[in-house]
């Protein structure tokens, strides 16, 4: 590992939170206006010019409302649900790589040449909190399932029957869901050989995006990261609808819920900076940032490339919520485990196949292309399915039946 230089870090933790916390409330104030342009309506547009000082005040809201806790909670995972929930969101921040990086290659077989290679990385400034983690990917992830743990303790401490039936909700679903977001990325593991989001980036530029060569995990790891964020249509931990807000139904409108919604938009943040790194190749524009010879530009360059890439998921992370609608609990478990997880699976033997007899990484977009309409045809197989209420062999009581014909209509 490098040096550890406090300075250094200390300055990017203020820079990365300062940013990350001002994108997210100009984030909300964006997904405010998609909403309504969705709905053909106005959205935000009397505080400020053009509404732009929404957030601003919304934020002053938040922290002079009362905090109230209920007395029938327990008071200590209450509060400690939404503290646990960003800062698991910011934390898996720390090995991004934000701007221009070295990647550190592979360890040398001799130990002075291990030496050497680290001088040599250490020598320049990266622009990553924590430098050279050679487990980065899996430091992401295992914070990001974390964040389970908050949504079952606001759920549970909350006594109340709503939100325990949201938190449950939530980890079956997220649970579900991180077996084929894990498994998304083994094909990408197997041709960079590393953990280190520094190498992925690295290996995106010496060859191609996993974009193009593995464009089946790109799709398995977008749709399991909409439901790690609890995103429409897999919102289900929340379903105001159905739940009265799910597992925060006793958070009032105070910094507690303000958290917890905060929480969500630093979750969205954070999984689209690893979408852009790992299969979007990072800063790298097909040689556009290399053709900047200032050192100062070409941070400001990778930078812009890199938050575009991210700024792009979140834009449809918004156009998806306001768009397609929530799925049934049945459906969305049912696409876990009978489709996501299957086709995770066959990805993993293809990448292991093309990778040790040597073949063309191009020959995965093939394979990708024939496991997606071969998932496709197996699903429509048997034709349209057939919602219409099955016929029962024994007819209902009198009274049971005037309810169900009742609840019918």
């Amino acid at each position: 590992m490098p040096e550890f230089n406090w300075q250094y870090t200390g300055l990017i933790i203020a820079a990365v939170i300062g940013t990350i916390m001002g994108y997210i409330a100009y984030l909300i104030l964006l997904e405010r206006w998609v909403a309504a342009w969705v709905q053909d309506r106005f959205g935000p547009n009397r505080v400020g010019p053009y509404g732009l000082l929404q957030p601003i005040a919304d934020g002053g809201k938040m922290f002079l409302k009362e905090e109230v806790i209920p007395g029938h909670v327990d008071k200590v995972f209450f509060v400690m649900a939404p503290i646990v929930a960003f800062s698991t969101a910011l934390l898996a921040l720390a090995v991004v790589p934000i701007g221009s990086t070295v990647a550190p290659p592979p360890a040398q077989p001799t130990f002075a040449a291990f030496e050497t290679v680290q001088a040599e990385y250490a020598s320049h400034f990266s622009t990553v909190i924590v430098p050279a983690l050679d487990i980065g990917i899996l430091y992401s992830f295992a914070l990001g399932s974390l964040a389970v743990y908050s949504v079952i303790l606001a759920g549970w401490s909350s006594n109340n029957k709503f939100s325990l039936l949201g938190s449950m909700r939530s980890s079956a679903q997220i649970i579900s869901y991180e077996i084929p977001l894990g498994m998304s990325i083994v094909g990408v593991l197997l041709f960079t050989q590393s953990l280190n989001l520094e190498t992925v980036i690295q290996y995106q530029q010496d060859h191609t995006w996993f974009l193009f060569t593995q464009p089946l995990a790109f799709l398995l790891f977008l749709t399991s990261v909409y439901a790690e964020c609890n995103r429409l249509p897999f919102d289900l931990p929340e379903a105001e609808q159905e739940l009265v807000g799910g597992y925060h139904t006793e958070y009032s409108n105070s910094m507690k819920l303000g958290l917890m919604l905060l929480a969500e938009y630093a979750h969205m943040i954070t999984t689209s900076f690893l979408m852009s790194i790992v299969f979007l190749g990072g800063w790298g524009l097909f040689g556009l940032e290399s053709l900047v010879e200032n050192a100062y530009a070409a941070f400001a360059v990778k930078l812009l490339i890199l938050t575009g890439k991210m700024s792009a998921f979140v834009v449809l992370f918004l156009l998806v919520r306001w768009t397609i609608p929530r799925f049934r609990f049945d459906q969305l478990m049912s696409l876990a485990w009978k489709v996501m997880i299957p086709l995770s699976i066959l990805n993993v033997l293809a990448a292991t196949l093309v990778r040790q007899f040597n073949i063309t990484p191009w020959a995965m977009t093939g394979v990708s292309a024939v496991l997606f309409v071969g998932a496709g045809l197996i699903a429509v197989r048997n034709g349209p399915v057939n919602n219409a209420p099955r016929k029962l062999k024994k007819p209902l009581p009198p009274g049971l039946q005037a309810g169900v014909t009742y609840a019918a209509r």
